[in-house]
């Protein structure tokens, strides 16, 4: 996990130095930057593979050639066993496998990565730019008088002076001659190719439990964790993650109300943790905490969007007591999409929950994965996600919507992601009241759902709300909460900033997103069982 900054077409040192300047949380442990004639590429490094000698940009042909790349490469040792006659390494980086890869292959050498990465070529005069296929890596760019700028973060881009800036399309290599070629897209619908309730809990098995593994990819001195909210979703991910590594360290956060009670995630992830034998850290946050950080956790998301805003505290928390432990951890993001774990999708007519799905997937580059991202790595922390490996979007796409919600055998209610929980059934990874929990939101197990609203409904007046509303047409303000949120953004992020050119800096209108969730997930906390 790294932060990257270019730019091609012009030897502009000082700019690129200023947008790496401005990353300094996506890689604390070192720091490179290599001219080449008209290009300039940068690198600030959080060290995981090849901790010693992984240095970027990582360099070829005298210097002519070069890479950089913020992300993890899983398949890289495949690739360097296969290239290793060839080629010359001079690293045990995953990051050269794709240098080499690319001197073999050229631009299609993508379809060959196994990762989630973005990344930047440049091959004497020529470059390349590729972001991983759904898009959990974040890249930007924009053009100074026809000079192309690129880096990780929309803050960085802010500095390089461009005109406009725009979010580099997820599943799509670029290059000055072929332009955006796209290389991966969701696959389609085929849901009825998995209709054996067998033989899906099998597939499902066995791909997913790859995907876990996998993930622990890092140097032995690195260590590896894991989110454990108490959630279906992140405690099978530590579960899995438990195998391979002895007294996995997890994490989860939470509040406590006014009587005391802590709230939902906590009681139950220490279920989880104690099950699976995990080293188990908890950080109990109070309302004033949620409120002194709220500032910092909307500036360094890059957005304002209430429902991005909302789950993304109770990450700052998750992410922050995860840092003082571990380099890398894994998360649990995707698995809604994938197996309809979202409450509105109950309500949707058989033949179409699929296609909002895939719709939800094709979206999470700047939503859940936005999040995830910002927020890790503004404590240089590397999150993984393996419910969004491909052959697991793959999979879920094969199978049929009847198998992803069904009716409860004992009340009738609808139980959401009702396959996979039906995979792990009996195999010992969770207990049966962790592994049927009912479906929550990541702010309502965490205990602070309404939080932000309350504060925005005693910050902002109607009159107010109205006018910033009026104010800013170009921007989605759909509630006061919004508002409040927006004039907390405006606070890093000036009229005049760059980032007002792509709409509200992330390309994507959250308004049905919001509306789709919102109000679904306010139904009491219990556990179902088939």
């Amino acid at each position: 996990m790294c932060g990257i900054a270019g730019c091609f077409g012009v030897k502009d040192r000082e700019t690129v130095g200023k947008m790496l300047d401005a990353m300094p949380h996506r890689g604390p442990d070192d720091h490179g930057m290599h001219i080449f004639n008209n290009t300039v590429f940068g690198h600030t490094r959080l060290s995981i593979v090849d901790v010693k000698k992984g240095h970027q940009p990582i360099l070829a042909n005298g210097g002519r050639t070069g890479v950089i790349c913020n992300g993890e490469i899983y398949n890289f040792k495949k690739i360097r066993n296969r290239l290793a006659g060839k080629y010359h390494f001079t690293t045990g980086s995953d990051t050269e496998a794709i240098l080499h890869l690319y001197q073999e292959k050229g631009p299609e050498c993508v379809k060959d990565l196994d990762g989630m990465y973005a990344f930047a070529i440049f091959d004497e005069d020529d470059l390349m730019l590729a972001r991983d296929p759904i898009g959990i890596k974040p890249l930007y760019y924009g053009y100074v008088g026809g000079n192309l700028y690129f880096a990780s973060e929309l803050g960085a881009m802010s500095l390089a002076g461009v005109d406009e800036v725009h979010e580099f399309p997820a599943g799509y290599y670029f290059t000055p001659g072929e332009g955006f070629v796209q290389h991966y897209q969701v696959p389609q619908i085929q849901d009825y190719l998995l209709t054996d309730v067998d033989e899906a809990c099998e597939k499902i098995r066995e791909t997913f439990i790859t995907a876990v593994k996998k993930r622990l990819l890092a140097d032995k001195e690195i260590p590896v964790g894991s989110f454990c909210s108490g959630g279906l979703d992140s405690s099978l991910v530590a579960a899995i993650a438990a195998e391979e590594i002895p007294q996995l360290h997890t994490f989860v956060v939470g509040m406590k109300d006014k009587y005391g009670v802590e709230s939902d995630d906590l009681k139950a992830s220490r279920i989880a943790a104690k099950h699976i034998g995990s080293t188990h850290h908890e950080l109990i946050f109070t309302e004033d905490e949620y409120y002194e950080v709220l500032p910092t956790v909307i500036n360094k998301l890059e957005t304002y969007d209430p429902s991005l805003v909302r789950c993304a505290v109770p990450c700052y928390f998750t992410c922050k007591v995860a840092a003082d432990y571990v380099t890398v951890v894994l998360t649990g993001e995707g698995a809604d999409e994938l197996f309809s774990g979202y409450h509105y999708m109950k309500h949707f007519p058989l033949d179409v929950q699929n296609k909002e799905a895939r719709r939800c997937i094709e979206n999470l580059h700047n939503i859940n994965l936005q999040r995830a991202d910002r927020m890790g790595m503004y404590f240089s922390l590397e999150l993984r996600v393996p419910f969004l490996d491909v052959a697991m979007i793959d999979l879920a796409m094969q199978i049929p919507p009847q198998l992803k919600i069904r009716p409860s055998a004992e009340n009738g209610s609808q139980i959401e992601k009702w396959i996979f929980r039906k995979a792990f059934e009996d195999t010992g990874y969770l207990p049966d009241e962790i592994l049927w929990r009912y479906k929550v939101q990541y702010t309502q197990g965490a205990g602070c759902e309404s939080l932000g609203e309350r504060l925005a409904e005693s910050e902002i007046s109607e009159d107010e709300y109205e006018r910033i509303k009026a104010e800013n047409p170009k921007a989605t303000i759909n509630s006061r909460e919004a508002a409040y949120y927006f004039k907390i953004f405006r606070q890093f992020h000036p009229q005049d900033s760059v980032l007002d050119s792509i709409g509200i800096w992330t390309g994507f209108d959250f308004a049905e997103e919001r509306e789709h969730v919102q109000g679904t997930m306010d139904g009491e906390l219990k556990h179902v069982r088939v």
